[in-house]
């Protein structure tokens, strides 16, 4: 048994050769299963079975102690001699219950004041972690280390990363079956030239030309609103659909009830992810136990993942039914006609395939949807709240515009407006700023009050 011995050896720091003994005098006992045969000894079937099954057994149980235990304190003893302190590793799952629990205590109490600071509601962990140990910590989601950093300097040393020392991790699970290979999980030369192509999309000139269709959206909701004076309204709600809206039109040359499909199964794989965010998965067990047996949230997001896939598969179908002649400038030059354009490339290296195509398509639904659909949501309730903002805001508005229709160049020349959020993206600026402008611009408008409505709209944000 060399095995065995050399085991022995590697492990001898961690077990201090206790096992390998153990096992090895466990094997004169299987003799109770040999046969005598002309004078000759012969091993019956289980115990060459379990010869050569028990060294194999004690190699994954060691393996997996290594991994879920001995690798994890060793790590978190690092951590702390370098003076990165948290909360204690526990063993398997690490710390996933503990903010399971926190999550959902805070999520329990009802908020005794409308304030935009949440952050206690939304990640309890992370506030109180910071609060204990600093503002550098490490927590566990299972035997694997999150190092949180919150110091200014050091979030820029990782933001710049040149010497690509901060990799992303690779997606795997729900976030695999949200964002496929896109571009918030690419790495490497694929991610340079989705990035490249994306931007290329949504360049300044690009947006310009977006304005009049972000316009037409917002007067659409604002009259469906006109219909609900004096009752509550549940902008969560009513933003999700003009959001929507948008991105359909600007990026996809579609309305929003050709991309309904689209938009539905990400919402309902985004909250299967949500809800099983902090299940870990037991190394190895769980690969092994997800190929014979399925959860139902899991089999549910394989039939998501397939339903958004055969949606957009038809939009680019039929965008690509629009080429007449071989000439690709007439599938158009929004988002989805760029990336059809790119399926058919000259240049090898700069192609793209039909997969990279559905992956680009599901992330910009989620990220654009999600993102601007929460900060409008916040916007006017900071509105509603700071009612000086919302005047200085509606006396520039007016003064630039007055009765006309909000355009880009206009719109770039509101500094009030701006200052509020020159730290996002120029999209988002656009869209929220064009709804402000022509809710600000309703005559019968006093002051922005929204009501949210009696269920508590602060469930609603995904947590």
């Amino acid at each position: 048994m060399p095995q065995l011995t050399l085991l022995s050896a590697e492990y001898k720091h961690w077990l201090d050769g206790r096992v390998i003994p153990i096992v090895i005098a466990l094997l004169p006992n299987f003799g109770n299963t040999e046969k005598e045969k002309g004078g000759e000894t012969i091993m019956g079937p289980l115990a060459i079975l379990v010869c050569f099954s028990c060294p194999i057994l004690v190699l994954g149980l060691l393996a997996f102690l290594n991994k879920t235990l001995r690798k994890p304190i060793l790590r978190q003893r690092e951590f702390n001699a370098r003076g990165i302190r948290g909360p204690p590793y526990k063993f398997l799952f690490g710390n996933a219950r503990e903010i399971q629990k926190m999550k959902t205590a805070a999520a329990a109490k009802p908020m005794s004041n409308l304030s935009h600071e949440i952050r206690t509601r939304l990640e309890p962990h992370l506030a109180t972690w910071t609060e204990a140990y600093g503002k550098n910590f490490v927590f566990w989601m299972g035997p694997e280390p999150i190092l949180v950093v919150t110091e200014p300097e050091l979030v820029k040393v990782v933001g710049n990363d040149a010497e690509k020392v901060y990799q992303k991790l690779e997606s795997e699970g729900y976030i695999k079956k949200l964002f496929g290979d896109g571009l918030v999980t690419s790495r490497g030369e694929k991610w340079a030239k989705m990035r490249k192509l994306v931007n290329h999309a949504f360049q300044g000139d690009s947006l310009k030309s977006m304005v009049p269709a972000m316009v037409a959206s917002t007067q659409v909701m604002l009259q469906r609103w006109e219909d609900h004076v004096g009752e509550e309204i549940e902008v969560f709600e009513e933003f999700s659909l003009f959001t929507a809206e948008v991105i359909s039109r600007t990026a996809f040359g579609s309305s929003y009830f050709q991309g309904k499909l689209v938009f539905e199964g990400i919402t309902k794989l985004l909250h299967l992810a949500t809800k099983n965010a902090f299940n870990i998965q037991i190394p190895g067990l769980s690969l092994t136990c997800s190929k014979v047996y399925k959860s139902k949230d899991e089999i549910e997001a394989e039939k998501l993942e397939q339903q958004i896939r055969d949606v957009i598969i038809a939009m680019v179908t039929k965008r690509e039914e629009m080429v007449t002649n071989g000439d690709l400038d007439s599938c158009g030059s929004d988002f989805l006609g760029l990336l059809v354009k790119a399926r058919y490339e000259d240049d090898e290296s700069k192609r793209i395939s039909v997969d990279d195509v559905v992956d680009e398509c599901k992330t910009f639904y989620l990220t654009g949807h999600e993102t601007c659909n929460i900060l409008l949501t916040w916007a006017m309730l900071l509105l509603s709240i700071h009612t000086d903002w919302q005047e200085e805001a509606r006396k520039e508005v007016m003064t630039h515009f007055g009765s006309r229709t909000p355009d880009a160049d206009g719109i770039m020349k509101l500094k009030t407006v701006r200052n509020w959020y020159e730290e996002y993206l120029i999209i988002i600026i656009i869209i929220i700023i064009i709804i402000i402008i022509i809710i600000i611009q309703i005559g019968n408008c006093v002051n922005i009050s929204f009501h949210f409505a009696k269920k508590n709209y602060f469930k609603s944000l995904p947590l």
